[in-house]
């Protein structure tokens, strides 16, 4: 198997003290019953999940060859009995002898150091390169879980540090929501990453293969929270018109009368946003948040709209013309910073009406950043399927997960292509996922 990256050895070292860093401000004021947190089937307990990441970028870049054989031993005992996630099973990850967070950071350190003093001797190495770039997207992808458990267990918003960039305006300049849709005109379209594409991609989005897409009017932003609103007003969650089988089945097993984070005090509405509950008027038109596919799917039909394929959604984001980011610019580099809401700069979702400049050239806002958007399709492998060495990480979730598309406010940019794919089951309302909706032509 060739591996591939055109990352250099340079950038890498930089991404993995970036990630490490981000790591490190997620977790540094929790301590004590924090560290473990509450047993919940959504999340890992914190202590665990930041040992798995030494562990994870241990085995790959020091101990792997990119297979499981000859692995060379870890630098801490039972490493592979307490962090491997294929073979530790979630739920007794609390029950683990888990090294105290002193402990388990020495080894997050003696493992960096390792791994980038090898990049020094190494630079030249592709398969190191691959792996290194692996694990640095591993961690931000945990990254953004440490931020979505912090939600769930109602922890304070992360502080990040105050070099980092200054936070963007999530809101419109003109306080309105952005309405209409952006029409397609379809076509024979490539889906997925190009065969001849030499960066790194995973499995998933391999390779790209042609399809037919029909012509579509796709909403120019995703649902606000004013908008849903209307649903729950309208008794949305319990009228069965509105809701597939299993749909309905899920609603009455969770007995769902609205947004898991949302809650109603004297005739008002708020949201929960980590520790803190906001009123809805001063999110109004701010991105919904929180909500599963059941719930997307139920609304769609309410509005008498539907959820785009995921076809459909990489076609608005990369044109007939291929491009890179969703923006009319075909631009080299990581140039979304400054026009989306990604990176966690901001800890939350914004309004559906800001960032101007992240525009399609038909006017779609904000296909990158601020909320993950559900779409109509199953998690499936494309035609040609082959696992990479990390066999874990699509193979096992076919068939059961909905694809989403486009990162969210605590999403690294550098982790985002627009063939990039995410997936959750269906029924999950603790990630940072919204939707969008398309008219019903087809």
């Amino acid at each position: 198997m060739k591996f591939l990256s055109t990352t250099s050895a340079e950038t890498l070292k930089h991404w993995l003290i970036d990630t490490r860093r981000r790591t490190s401000e997620l977790y540094a004021d929790l301590n004590g019953a924090q560290l473990l947190g509450p047993r919940l089937d959504i999340v890992n307990p914190p202590l665990w999940e930041i040992g798995h990441l030494g562990w994870f970028q241990e085995h790959w870049c020091l101990r792997s060859r990119g297979d499981d054989q000859n692995l060379s031993p870890s630098i801490l005992a039972n490493a592979d009995q307490l962090y491997n996630s294929a073979t530790v099973a979630h739920t007794t990850r609390w029950d683990l002898p888990l090294p105290n967070i002193a402990a388990t950071q020495k080894y997050l350190d003696d493992v960096s150091e390792r791994v980038l003093e090898r990049l020094d001797r190494e630079p030249d190495n592709d398969t190191l390169r691959y792996f290194a770039e692996l694990a640095v997207f591993h961690e931000d992808m945990h990254g953004e879980a440490f931020f979505h458990t912090r939600q769930t267990h109602g922890y304070s918003k992360p502080r990040l540090e105050a070099n980092r960039p200054r936070p963007p305006s999530i809101h419109a300049a003109s306080g309105q929501p952005l309405q209409g849709d952006g029409e397609i005109s379809g076509g024979r379209f490539l889906l997925g990453a190009a065969p001849e594409i030499k960066n790194f991609v995973f499995d998933n989005e391999k390779w790209g293969h042609e399809i037919d897409v029909a012509p579509f009017r796709v909403a120019k932003a995703a649902v606000s929270n004013g908008e849903f609103r209307n649903f729950v007003a309208a008794d949305g969650y319990t009228r069965r018109e509105f809701w597939s089988d299993v749909g309905w089945a899920w609603r009455e097993k969770e007995h769902a009368l609205h947004p898991v984070y949302w809650q109603l005090r004297d005739g008002e509405w708020y949201l929960r946003e980590f520790d803190q509950w906001i009123s809805l008027r001063n999110r109004e038109h701010h991105a919904v948040i929180f909500v599963n596919w059941f719930e997307a799917d139920a609304y769609c039909r309410f509005a008498k709209r539907r959820l785009p394929t995921e076809a459909e959604w990489e076609l608005a984001a990369r044109g007939m013309d291929q491009r890179h980011f969703p923006w009319r610019q075909n631009s080299t580099g990581l140039e979304a910073a400054p026009k989306a809401n990604l990176d966690g700069i901001s800890a939350t979702a914004g309004s559906v009406s800001a960032f101007p400049t992240s525009d399609t050239p038909e006017g779609i806002r904000q296909l990158w950043g601020n909320v993950w958007e559900w779409t109509a399709d199953w998690f499936a492998p494309y035609p040609g399927f082959e696992r990479d060495p990390y066999k874990e990480y699509s193979e096992p979730w076919f068939g059961d997960h909905k694809v989403l598309r486009g990162g969210c406010f605590a999403t690294r940019s550098r982790l985002l292509r627009n063939t990039w794919r995410n997936f959750y089951t269906p029924d999950r309302r603790d990630v940072f996922a919204g939707f969008r909706t398309c008219a019903l032509d087809r």
